[in-house]
């Protein structure tokens, strides 16, 4: 059963590869499943000459800055939820759950009115606000069931040293909850590095535009030369697969922490 759903996710992959790599008429002249007679690394460099780096750059930018802040406002926020005692817990961690089952596209007119009245419109910080907002509550959701399983008994011991909240999460919390915060990055970056609906919407011109875009606007450009087509898809791509052949092991053990009880 593995290997059958070990063929059936990478093949695909390695279609996309090899006709990426084949000329324009061996595509049309060939069996489709065909390998390249020659490897043509053409269609590549005839992509990276054009506006792909641009895109590749305003995703490392635009996905990197909110991963962060995504990965910082959900610990804190993970934190009160997990050990402070406030009125309204329970209730606000519910909300925040309950966040999870809201449709996105269901915020799609709001946050573009809110952009435009920001004047953030097509710029590369339209992206970032709505990214974090809507990548919070999952991440909330697996740090917070993540620092419940840290020992209470380290909260009194800092506070017998004199910690305040603030010392006692950054000193304690956060380098404890290392596993679910590359679980949360991890995650995060693979989904935002795919959006394609916001991205589309809150920018206009390529100068500003992500990876996904490229793909929509070389379509275009590349609609009857379906080798470099693929070529933008793989590029595409490859960042992608590498950070998860990186991280999978991580993301694991931090969804496996989170749900075992000490």
């Amino acid at each position: 059963m593995g290997l059958v759903w070990l063929a059936v996710t990478t093949l695909p992959f390695v279609f996309v590869v090899a006709t990426s790599l084949k000329s324009q008429e061996e595509t049309y002249s060939n069996p489709v499943w065909s390998l390249p007679a020659h490897l043509n690394f053409g269609n590549y460099v005839e992509v990276l000459h054009g506006a792909f780096l641009s895109y590749l750059a305003n995703s490392v930018f635009v996905v990197g800055l909110s991963v962060v802040l995504i990965v910082i406002c959900s610990a804190m926020a993970a934190y009160a939820f997990a050990r402070l005692e406030f009125r309204f817990n329970h209730a606000l961690f519910a909300l925040v759950v309950a966040a999870m089952i809201v449709p996105l596209h269901a915020t799609l007119v709001p946050i573009y009115l809110l952009v435009r009245n920001l004047g953030l419109y097509d710029t590369k910080f339209a992206l970032v606000g709505p990214y974090v907002a809507l990548s919070l509550p999952i991440s909330i959701f697996i740090l917070t069931e993540f620092m419940r399983q840290i020992p209470r008994e380290l909260d009194e011991a800092a506070q017998l040293d004199g910690c305040g909240p603030l010392r006692i999460f950054w000193k304690i919390y956060f380098p404890l909850s290392t596993p679910g915060l590359a679980t949360v990055a991890i995650y995060n970056s693979i989904a935002l590095w795919n959006e394609f609906i916001f991205a589309y919407v809150l920018t206009s011109t390529p100068e500003h535009r992500t990876l996904p875009l490229a793909v929509w606007d070389f379509q275009g450009q590349y609609s009857s030369n379906i080798p470099a087509m693929l070529s933008v898809v793989t590029l595409t791509s490859l960042p992608l697969i590498l950070v998860y052949a990186c991280g999978q092991e991580r993301i694991i053990k931090g969804m496996m922490a989170g749900s075992l009880k000490g």
